[in-house]
């Protein structure tokens, strides 16, 4: 019993083989095809959509399941991908599907209610205040929390140009 746990088959584990290679090559394929925006971070969606292709791909390689059934799968998330980036492009589908970007800290001053509100840490701003060579926070203009869930930091010495902030949820 626990060889069977532990091993299949020489002929399962080149089915194994074989539909990891389909699979790789029909993703590839696919987002070919599709562009180079299908895994893309712009959006929750995006990312979402790149973790089910991961999961699709490895479920189908390890499960056994038709190869087509995991290409078909695939071609159907990145399709769906593609249509909603279309319809992203009108605003009010857009706030539909993407999250508001959100102010954590201005002018280096870090804003608490923002931060509770998105659940990130005084440590998280430091950590990417770091990762951005930030050496004085009086240099910080702006962070940022993303709509992808990424942090951006805008330091120097000049203003902010208003239009990088345009679109930015301010809690104060």
């Amino acid at each position: 019993m626990i060889a069977n746990w532990v091993w299949s088959s020489w002929s399962g584990i080149g089915i194994v083989i074989v539909s990891a290679a389909m699979m790789i090559a029909a993703v590839i394929a696919t987002i070919r095809v599709i562009g180079l925006r299908s895994l893309s971070k712009m959006s929750s969606f995006d990312f979402a959509v790149t973790v089910a292709i991961g999961s699709i791909t490895a479920s189908t390689v390890a499960s056994g399941t038709p190869v087509a059934d995991g290409v078909v799968a695939v071609a159907a998330l990145l399709s769906v991908q593609a249509v909603i980036a279309v319809l992203r492009r009108r605003a009010s589908f857009g706030r539909v599907v993407d999250n508001t970007p959100v102010l954590l800290m201005r002018e280096g001053a870090m804003i608490d209610p923002a931060m509770s509100r998105c659940r990130v840490t005084e440590d998280d701003v430091l950590a990417k205040l770091r990762e951005a060579n930030v050496l004085e926070l009086s240099s910080v203009r702006a962070v940022v929390l993303e709509t992808t869930g990424d942090i951006s930091v805008l330091h120097g010495t000049g203003p902010v140009d208003a239009l990088l902030l345009e679109h930015v949820h301010d809690v104060r």
